[in-house]
């Protein structure tokens, strides 16, 4: 495997595992704002981001390379609002999209094609979680203060599973 591929790669575990410690810490904020739905759809989101460092992970040792965990960075506790909140979830997603574009590049110019396939997955995937993201965000600015509306998007948001 080429070296820049991996090292890239081992990367986007920790990428990945920031993600999921991020959108936990998102998670419990709403909590804590008595905002059980939003609260529920990060928890999903923070599950389904371990799921994709493990993906990561298992794709390199199903390609005999040695997986080095790093620290992971302590994620912000604080958040102005829901709208805060989601302004950041579709940052840090377009954030990933970035770090997956440039893996795929990485990828594409040494020309490891298994790497470029396992990689398809991931750019499918962060077209759908930039599209939540902003549709979440969406919804919540057109919302704004009014508590009746914030109400029904939380309630929405918690049918997630």
């Amino acid at each position: 495997m080429n070296a820049k591929v991996y090292e890239s790669m081992n990367d986007q575990i920790n990428h990945e595992l920031y993600s999921a410690y991020f959108y936990l810490s998102m998670s419990a904020w709403c909590e804590s704002a008595n905002l059980p739905g939003f609260a529920a759809w990060l928890k999903v989101q923070a599950g389904e981001e371990q799921e994709h460092a493990l993906k990561f992970y298992e794709f390199l040792l199903d390609r005999g390379e040695k997986v080095v965990l790093k620290a992971i960075a302590q994620p912000p506790a604080e958040f102005a609002s829901p709208k805060d909140v989601f302004e950041k979830v579709y940052e840090h997603e377009q954030k990933v999209t970035a770090l997956i574009t440039a893996i795929y590049e990485k990828a594409l110019e040494a020309k490891d094609v298994a790497s470029q396939v396992f990689l398809q997955w991931f750019i499918t995937e962060q077209v759908e979680e930039e599209k939540h993201a902003s549709s979440i965000l969406d919804m919540v600015t057109k919302v704004g203060s009014s508590a009746g509306g914030l109400y029904q998007i939380d309630h929405q948001l918690g049918k997630r599973e």
